[in-house]
C-alpha cells in the first residue's frame, strides 16, 4: 500500500480518536455533537474502505504468491 494512503489512514483514524474522545467530554452543544458526529462517520468509513482495500490487496499478492509456478 503507497505511503501516502498508510498516512491519510492514520491521520483519518488519529483525528476520528480525537473526535470521539471531545465528544465523550461531554462539552459539546446539541448541534456540535451532531456535526462531530457525522464527520466521524464518515471517518469511520473513509478508514473502514482504507483497510478493506489493504485486506484485498494482501489476498492479491497471495493469490499472486499461490499462483506462480514452483521451480
Amino acid at each position: 500500500m503507497p505511503k501516502a494512503k498508510t498516512d491519510n489512514f492514520e491521520s483519518a483514524l488519529t483525528e476520528l480518536e480525537a473526535l470521539v474522545q471531545h465528544m465523550e467530554s461531554g462539552e459539546l452543544s446539541l448541534e456540535d455533537s451532531l456535526q462531530a458526529f457525522e464527520k466521524g462517520m464518515q471517518l469511520s468509513r473513509d478508514c473502514q474502505k482504507a483497510l478493506a482495500d489493504a485486506e484485498l490487496k494482501v489476498q492479491q499478492l497471495m493469490d499472486k504468491d499461490n499462483a506462480a509456478p514452483t521451480q
